[in-house]
């Protein structure tokens, strides 16, 4: 019988940061998902299907539930969850000393990055996020780890946002190592 390991008194948890990304985030991530996901599933069921019924239309008692168990439901399912799961958890905040991110669905990452260590602040809008008045902040910093992304602003929040990195990393001293 092994007894259970008691925890440690003081030690600190992390919270979610404070600010959710814009709501239109999920009918971008929506959108992503039927153009490179969802919709070729879908169009590769189709065209199975039709196929199948131009050349061989006894295959279809077998073939209809095979390709709706392994592409239509997957593909609809994928459309539906992950946009939501992913607004859940994208998440970030700018603090007096570090900018902190949250992302991910499946696998969810954390990054607190220390202001005294950012490189650069870009914004990025690809051709979706403009149609959708959205933006992508990464800061780079001199870490290995890779940059702190958050993604799914509006144009306005992402621009004040990098602006407010800017301007507070330029207020906090760097490292001394």
């Amino acid at each position: 019988m092994s007894v259970p390991p008691r925890p440690r008194l003081g030690a600190p948890t992390l919270r979610a940061p404070l600010h959710s990304v814009d709501p239109r985030a999920r009918r971008w991530w929506t959108t992503q998902a039927l153009l490179m996901v969802s919709g070729p599933m879908l169009l590769t069921a189709a065209a199975l299907l039709v196929l199948s019924l131009l050349f061989f239309p006894g295959a279809l008692p077998w073939l209809g539930p095979l390709l709706l168990v392994t592409l239509v439901l997957p593909g609809l399912g994928y459309a539906w969850a992950m946009p939501r799961w992913r607004y859940r958890t994208h998440a970030w905040e700018l603090g007096e000393r570090a900018v902190y991110a949250a992302s991910g669905w499946l696998w969810r990452k954390r990054r607190i990055a220390p202001l005294s260590r950012v490189q650069t602040v870009d914004t990025v809008r690809g051709p979706l996020q403009q149609a959708f008045g959205l933006a992508t902040v990464t800061v780079t910093t001199a870490s290995t780890a890779g940059d702190v992304r958050i993604a799914g602003l509006s144009d306005a929040d992402a621009r004040e946002l990098a602006r407010r990195i800017g301007d507070a990393a330029q207020m906090v001293p760097g490292d001394a190592a």
